[in-house]
C-alpha cells in the first residue's frame, strides 16, 4: 500500500460549523468542578468524567479534581460531584449514606428527562426509554423508575417490545442521540402503540440538534468530515453518523495528531466541526494543523442558528459562593 505524503495533498478549503464544541450543560459541568475547588477547601472527587473529553478530564485533574467510577473510591463525609450525565436514586442513597457532600452538575436537560420519568411512572406507565443501554446517561434514567422502563435501542428493539397494556405506554430518549433513528423508532412505536406518549418538549437536547442539523447544512458541499470529540461521546459519535448517512466520508479524532494523511487523498474541500464536549483549543489546532500541514487557505464558516443558552450553577455551589461572600 502506498503511504501518501503531505506534498501529495492540497486541500483547496476547509469548511467548518459554527455551531460546534461546548454546549450550555458542558459548560457549566466544568465550571461546577473549577468553582467547587476553589471553595471546598481539600481534595473535590467526580463520579464519572464530568463529561467525555480526555482533555478537559485531564486539566480539571492537574487542578485538583479526582475522578472515579465507584463511590466506594471516595471517603466518607467527602465532596462528591456528579457528571453532567446524571445518576440513579440508588446512587443517591449511596452516597447520603456514606454522609458525601454532593454538588449535582447533572444538566438541567437530563434532569428534565428524569422528572418525566418519575411522573409517567408515578401514573404506572411502561416507559420506552429509547437510548444505548450501556451509556451513563441513560444508565443513570433508567434508575429513576427501572421497573417501569424498557430500554429501546434500535428498530428492531421497537418492533418486538411487549408491555402489559398498549393504552399505556409513553416514550422518552437520552439527549445525545440521532435525530433520524430517534425518528424512525418513534415511528415503530407509534404503529405499534397508537396511543403511545411523548415528552411535552423533545428530549433530545437543543445542542445535539443544533449540531447534527450543521452537518447536514455542510456536507453537500465536502469530500470528507472530521468530527473532534471523544470515542465515548454519544453526541460526537452521532455526527460522523449523520455524515456517513448522507453519503460523506467521517472520522472521529480526539486531536489533530489524530488525523491520517491517507483520508486526505484526492479530499479537495475538508469538512470540520466538533461535538458538544470538545474544547475549542482542540478544534483551533485542527484547524492550524490543516494550514500548515495540507495548505488549506480557505476557511469558510458555515452558519445555520445562533445558541445563547445558559444554565445556572447548582443550588448548593450557589449557597456557598453567598455564605463565603457574607463571610468576607
Amino acid at each position: 500500500m502506498t503511504t501518501s505524503t503531505p506534498s501529495q495533498i492540497r486541500i483547496e478549503k476547509l469548511v467548518i460549523a459554527k455551531i460546534r464544541g461546548f454546549c450550555a450543560g458542558v459548560v457549566r459541568a466544568i465550571e461546577v468542578v473549577e468553582r467547587a475547588l476553589e471553595l471546598c477547601g481539600g481534595k473535590v472527587y467526580v463520579r464519572h468524567e464530568i463529561i467525555h473529553n480526555r482533555y478537559v478530564v485531564d486539566e480539571l485533574r492537574q487542578k485538583g479534581a479526582i475522578f472515579v467510577e465507584e463511590l466506594s473510591e471516595v471517603p466518607n463525609g467527602s465532596w462528591l460531584i456528579f457528571s453532567a450525565h446524571g445518576v440513579g436514586p440508588d446512587v443517591v442513597a449511596e452516597a447520603r449514606a456514606r454522609q458525601l457532600k454532593i454538588i449535582d452538575a447533572t444538566c438541567p436537560l437530563v434532569t428534565k428527562v428524569h422528572l418525566e420519568a418519575i411522573a409517567l411512572a408515578k401514573k404506572d406507565y411502561t416507559i420506552a426509554l429509547i437510548g444505548h443501554r450501556d451509556h451513563v446517561e441513560t444508565i443513570g434514567t433508567l434508575g429513576e423508575a427501572p421497573e417501569h422502563m424498557v430500554v429501546v435501542g434500535s428498530v428492531a428493539e421497537a418492533e418486538k417490545i411487549s408491555v402489559p397494556n398498549p393504552d399505556k405506554i409513553a416514550y422518552l430518549t437520552q439527549t445525545t442521540l440521532s435525530l433520524d433513528d430517534t425518528r424512525e423508532i418513534v415511528a415503530v412505536l407509534k404503529r405499534r402503540f397508537p396511543k403511545l406518549g411523548a415528552p411535552k418538549k423533545d428530549d433530545i437536547c437543543y445542542a445535539t440538534q443544533n449540531r447534527q442539523n450543521a452537518v447536514k447544512a455542510m456536507v453537500p458541499s465536502v469530500d470528507l468530515l472530521l468530527v473532534l470529540g471523544a470515542p465515548n461521546s454519544s453526541n460526537s459519535n452521532r455526527l460522523v453518523e449523520v455524515a456517513l448517512a448522507k453519503g460523506v466520508k467521517s472520522r472521529l479524532i480526539e486531536r489533530a495528531s489524530d488525523i491520517k494523511d491517507e483520508w486526505l487523498l484526492g479530499v479537495k474541500t475538508l469538512g470540520l466541526t466538533s461535538g458538544a464536549s470538545a474544547p475549542e483549543i482542540l478544534f483551533q489546532e485542527v484547524v492550524t494543523l490543516c494550514k500548515d500541514r495540507y495548505g488549506v487557505k480557505t476557511v469558510e464558516e458555515v452558519e445555520t442558528v445562533e445558541e445563547n443558552e445558559h444554565f445556572g450553577l447548582p443550588y448548593e455551589l450557589v449557597k456557598m459562593i453567598k455564605d463565603k461572600g457574607a463571610q468576607a
